[in-house]
């Protein structure tokens, strides 16, 4: 499977953009010693390495290994058993570089993300700056327009005033004088 593709394929956020859209910038990183056989099985074999199973499994062959050199079951390594401690310089040898290559692979993805984050986070407050701005600016313009009503509610009133002195006037002047 693509690896973007299973970026893009993450959950989304509601405006059509992948979840993970700030990742894929960085996603190159993944595969800082490629993504050929050897370094995912070294990879592989660098996380077995911690695992409950290859502990056991480590302590039960050490254990029955001395145990049939010491109670005579198999002569092939005697007492200071010099072939177990050659088995066990060779697992060191290739395992210290195996969980380095792990080790830099993963605090490579751990920095790209950290960086994607980060810049996550800086369009977060760009947004959020922007967002107050806007909403200052439609604050002003709503103070603006309750200032225009306030104006032309009392315009309508001094209006509405004047008609009804008008109004009385006019009508003293026509219904008067027929009395």
């Amino acid at each position: 499977m693509d690896q973007n593709s299973n970026v893009e394929s993450k959950a989304s956020y509601p405006r059509d953009k992948s979840y993970f859209r700030f990742h894929t910038q960085h996603i190159h990183l993944n595969p800082v010693f490629g993504n050929d056989w050897f370094a995912l099985k070294a990879e592989a074999f660098a996380r077995f390495f911690g695992t409950p199973i290859f502990l056991v499994t480590q302590t039960l062959v050490v254990a029955v290994w001395i145990l049939l050199n010491v109670f005579g079951y198999a002569k092939f390594d005697a007492y200071p058993f010099i072939l177990l401690n050659l088995a066990f310089s060779l697992q060191a040898a290739y395992a210290a570089p195996l969980i380095l290559l792990a080790q830099t692979r993963q605090s490579d993805r751990d920095k790209a993300h950290a960086e994607a984050d980060a810049q996550h986070r800086e369009a977060i407050a760009q947004a959020s700056e922007e967002r107050a701005i806007v909403a200052a600016k439609q604050t002003a313009q709503l103070v603006e327009l309750m200032k225009q009503n306030t104006l032309l509610t009392e315009m309508t009133q001094r209006l509405s005033a004047r008609i009804e002195a008008l109004t009385v006037e006019v009508h003293q002047k026509i219904v008067e004088p027929q009395k």
